[in-house]
């Protein structure tokens, strides 16, 4: 028995609402306590995967290694959402060099693939769940560069738990399960998906034990060979032999000569706060742009119980989204504006043409149309300081849908993405990277993170930093308030795919916003429709006390992970 104490938070707080008498006086109700620990810590959407984590950190392993080992057991554990087919971002705050530094991990498309060679959905969109969206897998190579970089325990050590419970099998959790069974309807008749993701015919349900020997092997040789065993060796020639036999587009080449890319990451200031994003091929960007437009109100004052609070969140998605249709592609393909559309004056004459009284149904980019030429999310923190926040997709769920049976993991569908009108800075085009949600960010104040945080989910991903950020420097909230606040989700902005906003687009706003609110706001013209928790994201994030380095750790209270700290 280990003589460290653990501190474990619950998976869902039901049981937790009787404590709403007892929580400090003006404080928001949380579904648990903030986990806190001097140690280590970490927040993952599976409470085996956290586990993991923190037995890595026990081993002496950095904040970067249990995020690799927390990553391949969700592979495994949480396939609805990631995987080896998927690809990966990262932001490392690094005390040993004072430097926050950023891994773009995200793939390109084949070499072979051309615009003109995609049969458009109606919308005039790459179909998604088709051999056309896929791009080269990047998250097996993006481990390898972290573990390079940052690491400190061999990577077969890393990957050794992922490999055990893909072998023995794990039982199934809730929200992964009811994940799965929607993944099941629409993916069934995919080729190979049956034979790895629907043992005895069926999807497993919650508290079945799942297993992959397939995906158990494909880590095995990982964790022999390195990272050329997956883009270079018996893995890459398995998954291009699959693509040749579906109709895909990979060739060998275009796994050999995939590589991650360190870049540096972007950042805005809100009301004396740093929010450190990603750069794009990210929409990064696009949550310090609502952040810049949002400073130019006084949202405290207003409260998250009135009409213009949330009018405003959604006013300001929609203007910062507008610039990330027109604009967001690979910098190696299109340059991107960042210093311009990241500017506070910018965002201040942006703000100036919101109208208070009325939803907009269409929005221009405020630079005009520019540079022509489902999701995991975890949170590390060490002993030394490490602050990581690494998240990986396979994109829609599942991915593609397409899945390589000996190899035990299926295929993203990133591309997507893409647009296919020339001249777009998102075009697709041959050894391109395609548009992407996926962000991790950092945050904190005088130039030093203190907190790791994600929030998944699509479109989702900017506006959910956004109110996270919110809630913490305007209502105060600690780290689980944060997350367990209400949310409002807006979609339907104009996309980078080429899709443009003619109606406004859809609101969804969680329980918890008053009638009173919602009425208000379909006055003004917005529409509202009900949909699921898990559509307003899902939350992970630890912090760290500069002071006394003390550790905090919170989880999404919408989905079936955990903070566990030592």
């Amino acid at each position: 028995m280990r003589w460290l104490f653990y501190v474990v938070v619950a998976t869902f707080g039901l049981a937790l609402l009787a404590r709403a008498a007892d929580r400090p006086e003006g404080r928001a109700f949380a579904t648990r306590s903030v986990t806190l620990a001097r140690n280590g810590m970490v927040a993952a959407a599976h409470p085996l995967a956290a586990q993991i984590g923190v037995d890595i950190l026990q081993s002496g392993g950095s904040a970067v290694d249990a995020a690799i080992a927390v990553n391949a057991a969700l592979a495994f554990l949480e396939p609805v959402a990631c995987g080896l087919g998927g690809d990966l971002f990262a932001i490392v705050w690094d005390p040993a060099t004072s430097r926050i530094v950023g891994l773009n991990g995200s793939g390109r498309a084949p070499l072979a693939l051309k615009p003109e060679l995609v049969p458009p959905t109606p919308q005039g969109t790459i179909p998604e769940y088709s051999p056309y969206a896929w791009t080269v897998p990047g998250c097996v190579d993006a481990w390898f560069e972290l573990h390079q970089r940052f690491g400190r325990l061999p990577m077969a050590t890393l990957l050794a738990p992922a490999i055990a419970y893909a072998r023995a099998g794990a039982p199934v959790p809730q929200v992964i399960a009811g994940a799965w069974s929607r993944g099941a309807r629409l993916f069934a008749d995919k080729p190979g998906f049956a034979d790895v993701f629907l043992p005895a015919g069926k999807p497993p349900a919650e508290g079945d034990v799942f297993a992959n020997p397939a995906l158990a092997a494909t880590l095995q040789s990982i964790a022999v060979g390195g990272r050329d065993a997956f883009y270079r060796g018996e893995i890459a020639r398995r998954l291009v032999a699959y693509s040749e036999r579906v109709g895909g587009f990979f060739t060998l080449q275009d796994l050999a000569t995939h590589r991650s890319e360190w870049v540096e990451p972007i950042a805005t200031t809100y009301r004396g706060h740093t929010l450190w994003e990603l750069p794009p091929n990210t929409q990064g960007l696009a949550a310090l742009q609502m952040l810049n437009i949002l400073e130019n109100f006084d949202l405290r004052s207003l409260g998250r119980d009135s009409a213009d609070f949330w009018h405003l969140l959604i006013e300001a998605k929609k203007l910062a989204y507008a610039d990330r249709a027109a604009s967001y592609a690979d910098p190696a393909f299109a340059a991107t504006p960042i210093a311009r559309l990241n500017d506070k004056a910018y965002a201040a004459a942006r703000a100036a043409t919101i109208d208070m009284k009325r939803a907009a149904r269409s929005v221009e980019p405020g630079l005009g149309q520019l540079a022509k030429g489902d999701t995991t999310f975890l949170a590390t923190a060490d002993s030394r300081g490490m602050l990581v926040a690494l998240i990986q997709s396979n994109y829609t769920g599942f991915g593609s849908g397409y899945v390589i049976p000996e190899l035990g993991f299926g295929l993203q569908n990133r591309g997507a993405l893409f647009a296919l009108s020339p001249g777009h800075p998102n075009v697709l085009a041959p050894g391109k990277r395609p548009f992407h949600t996926i962000i991790p960010a950092l945050f904190g104040e005088a130039g030093v993170p203190k907190v790791a945080f994600g929030v998944m989910g699509g479109d989702m991903q900017p506006q959910g930093h956004v109110q996270i950020v919110i809630n913490l420097v305007d209502f105060g909230m600690n780290l689980q308030e944060a997350g367990d606040a209400p949310r409002l989700y807006h979609t339907g902005s104009a996309e980078p795919t080429g899709t443009a906003m003619t109606d406004g687009g859809i609101v969804y706003l969680e329980e918890g916003i008053p009638p009173e609110v919602r009425r208000e706001l379909v006055r003004r013209g917005h529409v509202l429709r009900q949909t699921t928790g898990t559509a307003f994201g899902g939350y992970q994030a630890v912090s760290r006390n500069p002071t006394t380095g003390v550790l905090a750790g919170a989880s999404e209270s919408r989905k079936d992970g955990c903070a566990i700290g030592y």
